[in-house]
Parts: structure tokens; C-alpha cells; sequence
């Protein structure tokens, strides 16, 4: 399997959403995501394989020193295979490059050794409201 990652790549709204449909289990969606990527995004990253968008993470930031990694998702078929740490990998370089200077994660428990082993980030104290 080769695949390709792109910062900033160009974005298919109708292969977003079709990735996040089968990636998060839900029906598809008709969100437009090149609006809301260069509304909000410092950047994201998207996995290519022969054409055919298998990854996708997207970078939101404070305009300062922080990003902020959602949206992280890879199509089943491209799972544990290094392409969820790759896209992580290609984000952290990205914000880097940005003169970023921390990358924050929030996940589900069950991804918990994906982001602390597969991808380096490391556990912090935190707080949410659920509103």
C-alpha cells in the first residue's frame, strides 16, 4: 500500500464525507468542509492511496502557539497500518513549521494507546464543560 500525505491537500467535500460517514459509523453527511477548514484551520492532512482520500486530520488553532488535532480519521481497510501516526506526524510538522509550539489531543478512552504509544503525545491534566 502506498499512500501519499498532503498538508493542506486539496479537499473533495463529497470524500470527506464519505470517510467521516464510514469512520465514525454514521450516514453521510453534506458538510462543506473547504469552508470550514479555511474558516478555522491552521491545517490538516489528508492520506491519499491511487486517487482515493483513506485519511484525513484536521489542525485548529488559536492563532498563537497552540493547534488542536480533530477529526482524525482512516478508512478501515488502511487501519493498523502506520497511516493514523502518519497523519499526526505530517499535522505535528505542519504546526511546526507554523511556529506552534504545543499540539492538544481530546479522544475516547479506546484510543488512548493510539495517540499516547502510536503518535507521542504524552497524558496532562485538562478540564472540559459539557455544554
Amino acid at each position: 500500500m502506498t499512500i501519499t500525505y498532503a498538508w493542506r491537500g486539496d479537499v473533495d467535500n463529497s470524500a470527506l464525507n464519505e470517510l467521516h460517514a464510514e469512520g465514525f459509523d454514521q450516514p453521510v453527511g453534506q458538510m462543506d468542509w473547504r469552508a470550514r477548514l479555511q474558516r478555522h484551520s491552521l491545517g490538516w492532512v489528508c492520506a491519499w492511496e491511487d486517487g482515493r482520500l483513506v485519511g484525513f486530520v484536521n489542525v485548529a488553532w488559536d492563532g498563537g502557539v497552540h493547534a488542536f488535532v480533530l477529526d482524525t480519521v482512516v478508512a478501515q481497510r488502511c487501519r493498523s497500518n502506520g497511516v493514523g501516526s502518519a497523519l499526526i506526524r505530517a499535522a505535528a510538522d505542519g504546526c511546526r513549521a507554523a511556529g506552534c509550539e504545543w499540539l492538544h489531543v481530546d479522544f475516547e478512552e479506546h484510543l488512548r494507546t493510539f495517540y499516547f504509544h502510536a503518535c507521542g503525545f504524552r497524558e496532562t491534566a485538562a478540564g472540559l464543560i459539557a455544554l
